[in-house]
């Protein structure tokens, strides 16, 4: 299929193979898109070039440290991306992260530090990547980020990082309102809960899929291939009038309460 030939995506957030960023990464490779890659540490770049190599032998994607918790860092990125392409049609922005301590017990005793630190990793860098791919992203790019049914209603042991949900999916609408006169969408999926590593720190993780199971009305979970599908449709040039939404991808679980 070739719904994205042409097309150059950027995607940040791999950890391993079994992250939604990797899924969304496959979708969009199937799809005949041409991928660059983000990563934070030397650790994480040398896992993912690795992975890389194994999973995507009949191409050499551009890989680019950044660290979404450095404005430099995020710059330099960005301006290397530049050299190496004068135009970015997609940007996936899946990354969050909090503090183990803050995932567990009462929200009520996150720490200020704790709370900025959630807020920054998973919400602001939004902003800050967005800003600083703005000159790439030409007129019919797309911007997707990664949200969840916690930043709607209070899941238990989710917490800190159901605030800063919240404050992404604010972000993804603000930014929807910027960048839509020079013709960039900025659109969010909520995806339903999937085993992945990050879903790893959180405390109860196996009753919320049981609880999907359960109740959704498709009676199961969702795989991060279908969010990486849905992921590919919002980049596509098929959803070109669908900006500043939040589109879950969850069986239909946020229709019938938790």
């Amino acid at each position: 299929m070739t719904l994205l030939a042409g097309k150059t995506v950027v995607i940040m957030g791999v950890a391993n193979r079994r992250s939604i960023a990797w899924a969304v990464a496959e979708s969009a490779r199937r799809l005949g898109a041409h991928l660059i890659f983000t990563y934070r540490s030397e650790r994480a770049g040398e896992q993912l070039r690795k992975l890389c190599a194994d999973a995507l032998p009949d191409m050499e994607p551009h890989i680019v440290q950044c660290d979404v918790n450095d404005d430099v860092s995020i710059e330099q990125a960005f301006s290397e991306i530049g050299r190496y392409t004068d135009r970015i049609d997609g940007l996936v922005h899946s990354i969050a992260h909090a503090r183990v301590e803050d995932l567990q017990g009462e929200f009520v005793q996150t720490s200020r530090d704790g709370f900025w630190f959630a807020h920054s990793t998973s919400a602001y860098s939004l902003v800050a990547v967005s800003r600083a791919a703005r000159p790439l992203l030409k007129e019919g790019s797309s911007i997707v980020t990664m949200s969840y049914l916690g930043a709607e209603r209070a899941v238990p042991n989710y917490n800190v990082m159901g605030v800063a949900k919240a404050a992404l999916e604010s972000a993804v609408r603000y930014l929807a309102a910027d960048l839509g006169p020079l013709g960039i969408r900025v659109n969010a999926i909520s995806a339903g809960p999937i085993r992945t590593l990050a879903a790893k720190g959180v405390r109860g993780f196996n009753d919320v899929l049981h609880a999907v199971e359960e109740r959704s009305p498709l009676k199961r979970n969702v795989t991060a291939k279908e969010v990486g599908d849905a992921t590919a449709f919002l980049v596509s040039d098929l959803s070109k009038g669908i900006t500043g939404e939040v589109i879950h991808v969850d069986g239909g679980y946020h229709t019938v309460g938790f």
